[in-house]
């Protein structure tokens, strides 16, 4: 089951829209120039700490220092919780943002997005012994199953509007501060189930293959984008680079490596 999933969300991975194909003697280089990068560490295998050197890992830093490498550009990397990123980013605090960040209409308002790097699909992530529901249809029809899910996410606004009744204010949604603070409440049995994309689902089903496993079908499809200050002149480098990437392979390394091969 952990190998097929994960190799369908390397396979859906693939199917984010990229630009003509750049060769890479055709990107601008910008001069060692110095972009402040920021990502929360929290959203395996996008973003996290490797558990033994507490250094940031995951497919975004991996893609984001190859894109670099190619535009020449040095990354200074910071951290920020994410209830804060979009806005830190639209203020200019930091050059470029990532967390597994969804686009939509109402973030386009107030940020700018560089292509998708990646398209993933929500599930619902249930404990491995569930057995009440298998669909969302079965899960909003029993008031006793609680949801967990940080506010102000895609998670928490599929929950609200796609498995339940649309009240944002639902009892049936369990608030928590961090998205892996929701995990942790759903192991430990605080709630019943998890939204998340099917990228982080594997990984923490990689992490814990014994307590966790996705059931039902896709309930929510997405794009995924670097996150930049509205009129970024990073905003077509990166995203020359990006189509560079597809054309040559690089981003099909990358799934492999942190979707299929990577032993959590």
């Amino acid at each position: 089951m952990m190998k097929k999933f994960k190799l369908a969300i390397a396979t859906l991975a693939l199917s984010a829209g990229f630009g003509a194909a750049v060769c890479a003697s055709d990107l601008p280089d910008l001069q060692g120039r110095t972009v402040v990068a920021v990502t929360e560490n929290a959203y395996a295998p996008l973003n996290f700490a490797n558990p033994k050197t507490g250094e940031g890992i995951g497919w975004e830093y991996d893609a984001f220092n190859e894109i670099a490498k190619r535009l020449n550009l040095k990354v200074d990397w910071r951290l920020a919780s994410w209830d804060t990123m979009i806005e830190a980013v639209r203020q200019g605090q930091f050059d470029v943002g990532m967390d597994g960040i969804n686009i939509n209409e109402e973030r386009e308002k107030q940020i700018d997005f560089t292509d998708p790097y990646m398209t993933s699909e929500m599930f619902m992530l249930v404990r491995a012994d569930e057995n009440r529901f298998k669909s969302t249809k079965a899960f909003a029809s029993d008031p006793e199953l609680l949801i967990g899910a940080q506010p102000g996410t895609t998670n928490f606004y599929t929950a609200v509007y796609a498995v339940l009744d649309g009240d944002e204010n639902n009892k049936r949604i369990r608030l928590f501060e961090t998205f892996g603070a929701s995990v942790m409440g759903l192991h430990s049995g605080d709630v019943d189930m998890v939204l998340m994309d099917a990228t982080s689902a594997a990984g923490y089903m990689g992490a814990s293959p014994n307590s966790f496993k996705v059931v039902g079908s896709s309930v929510w499809s997405e794009d995924f984008g670097f996150i930049l200050t509205p009129g970024s002149d990073l905003r077509e480098p990166i995203n020359a680079a990006l189509a560079a990437m597809h054309e040559d392979g690089t981003i099909d390394r990358l799934n492999q490596k942190w979707f299929v091969d990577y032993k959590y």
